[in-house]
């Protein structure tokens, strides 16, 4: 495994992290405990010492199987991210009544590094109405956390104000080869790293898209580069040729991911790609652009519909259809595996899930484009 400097600390993590937001889960839903924690340990035996989850991550069970996965002297051996739930809080109390919460779910006395969750521009001003500089100081003056940063959705703009407005640490941004202009995007990258924070990097796969087996136009561009990478260590080369980068996270729930990617962190370095190999991976982001119906991660923000719509679901088909010339199949599935009263067409156009979308989707007009198309056979 490879090792990055964490910012202006003087810690070394990982180049991979693990990502606490996607475990192995059972038919029912609930975390598969048992290989979750085996995955965990495997990865800290392997050399990854950072580990990310939240407060709402697994509807909060993610902290508590991570805290598991941490006994037996396990704990000693990593650093911890967690995150304040920002929608959670409402007035100043509420932050240490979380904190204090998260604590005891992972069953420890302090986190090493914590983040103010999701911000924007919105939930930034309300937690600075809230008081939020005033608990960091005092959770970090008592010990109950070590570092502080955020994680960040929103444009580019907000995100250079927030960097400036406090004395951040490290940062956690949205990236990959396909993100390059969106959200913080590579100015946003450049500017945390040039201001001495560490750059912690999520979706690097876009949600699993990129590391799906890819469509016909996209391999024969993958095969025009001389060295065989799979469509993962495409998009996790692209990431670590960055030296602004200080880490990846990857949910990784599956054996065979973890040590691919782990495989893969111990034998990249910054600056290693060729300038063929870029402009390969430029022509596959046109591509890839001129492929995809929606830039939905799965991140599941919008979940709770009010009529029960499966948004990230719906879109996976709607994508799917089009990336893949698999229309035929994706109606089927889209018919037989959705009720009517839960399908795109029940949509109310509330827009709920557009004020907390963290890519800024137009989910409504999405919805009825997803709908058009997946009934159109």
């Amino acid at each position: 495994m490879q090792y990055r400097k964490f910012g202006k600390t003087d810690i070394n993590v990982s180049a991979l992290g693990f990502g606490c937001m996607r475990f192995a889960c059972k038919e029912d839903g609930s975390i598969n405990e048992e290989e979750a924690i085996k995955q965990l340990r495997t990865a800290i035996d392997k050399g990854v010492n950072y580990l990310d989850t939240a407060y709402v991550y697994h509807d909060g069970k993610s902290e508590v199987v991570l805290g598991k996965a941490l006994k037996d002297g396990f704990r000693e051996k990593v650093y911890i991210a967690d995150k304040l739930p920002t929608w959670n809080a409402h007035v100043y109390e509420d932050f240490d009544k979380l904190l204090n919460e998260q604590l005891a779910r992972l069953g420890v006395e302090y986190i090493d590094f914590y983040l103010i969750h999701a911000l924007n521009k919105e939930s930034f001003k309300k937690v600075k109405d809230l008081g939020i500089y005033k608990f960091i100081e005092k959770a970090l003056e008592d010990g109950r956390i070590k570092h502080i940063g955020f994680s960040f959705h929103d444009n580019y703009e907000t995100f250079k104000t927030i960097v400036d407005d406090y004395k951040w640490e490290f940062c956690q941004i949205q990236l990959n080869y396909m993100d390059e202009f969106n959200q913080a995007g590579l100015k946003g990258l450049q500017y945390a790293s040039g201001k001495g924070l560490g750059v912690v990097i999520m979706e690097p796969l876009l949600g699993g898209k990129l590391a799906n087996i890819p469509p016909e136009p996209i391999k024969e561009l993958w095969n025009l580069s001389l060295k065989k990478r799979t469509p993962a260590e495409w998009a996790l080369t692209w990431l670590w040729d960055k030296p602004e980068v200080t880490l990846i996270l990857s949910g990784m729930n599956s054996m065979q991911q973890l040590n691919e990617n782990i495989d893969t962190a111990s034998n990249i370095t910054a600056n290693s790609l060729s300038e063929e190999d870029k402009e390969i991976i430029s022509k596959v982001r046109t591509k890839y652009n001129e492929l995809t119906k929606v830039s939905c991660t799965g991140c599941k923000y919008c979940v709770d519909c009010p009529k029960g719509i499966d948004i990230p679901n719906i879109f996976a088909l709607y994508n799917e259809a089009s990336m893949y010339n698999a229309l035929t199949n994706c109606s089927n599935r889209y018919t037989n595996s959705i009720k009517k009263e839960n399908n795109a067409s029940a949509c109310i156009e509330c827009k709920k899930c557009e004020k907390i979308c963290p890519q800024g989707l137009t989910i409504t007009q999405y919805l009825k484009d997803a709908h058009k198309e997946l009934t159109s056979v």
